[in-house]
């Protein structure tokens, strides 16, 4: 789908150039390869700069919880003054951020065996860091030569594709040396959405061959460092038309998505976390409603907290169809009754896939206007929504009931402040616990509690 692999092949070439970066010899391989290209650079000289975060399981009000992936075009070039504009708002509350080693604003990083080029990546790093990001790191995509390309050449067309069997390994030790080189970050996604590992002749997910090289990579961050935290397998909750054990009056979930997760939590060798992403959108469109369609994030956590046991990382989320047309304020009221069902299930990580391209100001579901016009940069309702709920719902922080109507109205609270959304069209006067309120048409409001 567009959102999720859109500038992948030219146009993220066109980024990286545009990202100017400089780097010197590299020291050495960790995996026995020859090894030139670029240093660690800005890489790892400031990794003291970001301290440890809490484990992926853990309880910490440190742990955002929230946050998004960065994409072909980001906060990284543009007006100066609306980049900072655009550092300034994303700075404003602590989020996680997540980048890809391979696409999405960074070139490939092992052109040939042993020949690294991280200067983009860096630089991508340096973006998370100087925004004051929790940093996550996805590793994917991968180089030609690990999937039957030319080794010294990127095509970029084929940067869906996965590394063959006999490269796995290789895949492992480019992650081990991605781990390296950025010792500050401790959790790590293994691949994105299983690309690749579709096998056309059984109709199901090749989910032995994804298992193997999710071994092989955990293990391989392990022996980097053992506090690393790793997760997988990352398929899309997509429906479809066929009996599922996991439906509901939002859908349901493909059957063999569920055997996905089934055989790689039966098989791996260890994980830390593991990685869903999904969309509120059917091929029925959004179902019961707009709204209705956010318990299906509910449903499935609920699936996976009783089958995998693992903390639930959701790698992308889209609340939103495809092109919904929907004005601002509805965005962010969908996004917020979205995150609701999310914290009520204990997610352990939200990843929005922030939508940004070139020569558009502002395309559907961008957190923040193009830094590359002038008066760019601007936090939309949707950043705003996503940064509310990072501050007041980290993980672990302990929710309390709240007492709302009408029920147009969602609510969700803790000790000290509830998130109220007015999932009406037109005004609503609302009561919450007791509080006469009057909300405007998909108002998303944050109301302190005080005690009696």
């Amino acid at each position: 789908m567009f959102r999720r692999w859109a500038g992948t092949a030219v146009g993220v070439l066109v980024a990286g150039l545009l990202m100017m970066a400089c780097s010197a010899p590299d020291s050495g391989a960790t995996s026995g390869r020859a090894t030139t290209g670029s240093s660690a650079g800005s890489g790892a000289a400031t990794a003291a700069a970001v301290p440890d975060e809490a484990p992926a399981g853990g309880a910490s009000s440190r742990w955002p919880v929230f946050g998004f992936t960065h994409t072909q075009y980001t906060a990284d070039y543009g007006d100066d003054r609306a980049l900072a504009t655009a550092r300034r708002a994303i700075a404003g509350q602590r989020l996680l951020q997540n980048q890809h080693i391979m696409g999405f604003g960074a070139l490939n990083p092992e052109p040939s065996p042993g020949r690294f080029d991280f200067a983009s990546l860096d630089d991508r790093m340096d973006l998370i860091r100087k925004t004051g990001g929790v940093p996550v790191v996805t590793l994917c995509c991968a180089p030609d030569w690990m999937k039957g390309g030319r080794a010294g050449r990127t095509d970029w067309g084929h940067i869906e594709r996965a590394p063959t069997p006999d490269h796995y390994q290789d895949f492992a030790d480019l992650a081990a040396k991605v781990a390296e080189r950025y010792p500050y970050v401790t959790h790590f996604i293994v691949w994105n959405e299983l690309k690749g590992f579709f096998d056309e002749g059984r109709h199901r997910w090749d989910y032995e061959g994804y298992t193997d090289m999710y071994n092989r990579v955990y293990k391989a961050l392990k022996a980097v460092n053992p506090k690393i935290q790793v997760g997988g397998p990352y398929p899309v909750m997509a429906d479809f038309d066929a009996p599922s054990e996991l439906e509901g009056p939002w859908g349901n979930v493909d059957q063999r998505v569920l055997d996905v997760l089934r055989y790689w939590d039966k098989h791996k060798k260890g994980a830390d976390f593991v990685v869903v992403d999904g969309s509120a959108e059917t091929d029925q469109g959004m179902i019961p409603d707009d709204f209705g369609a956010q318990e299906k994030f509910s449903a499935v956590n609920q699936w996976l907290h009783k089958h995998i046991g693992l903390p639930i990382w959701w790698a992308e989320w889209y609340p939103e169809p495809d092109d919904s047309g929907w004005p601002d304020a509805k965005r962010a009221a969908v996004a917020a009754v979205s995150m609701i069902e999310l914290t009520r299930t204990k997610s352990a990580a939200v990843l929005y896939w922030n939508r940004q391209e070139e020569g558009e100001k502002c395309p559907p579901g961008c957190l923040w206007t193009s830094p590359r016009q002038r008066g760019g940069g601007q936090p939309t309702l949707l950043l705003k929504a996503l940064q509310g709920f990072a501050r007041w719902f980290p993980l672990g922080v302990k929710t309390v009931p709240v007492q709302v109507s009408p029920a147009s109205v969602r609510a969700l609270g803790r000790d000290d402040m509830t998130v109220v959304v007015n999932t009406a069209s037109s005004e609503v006067g609302a009561t919450v616990n007791g509080k006469r309120l009057n909300l405007a048409p998909y108002e998303v409001r944050w109301v302190p509690r005080t005690s009696s």
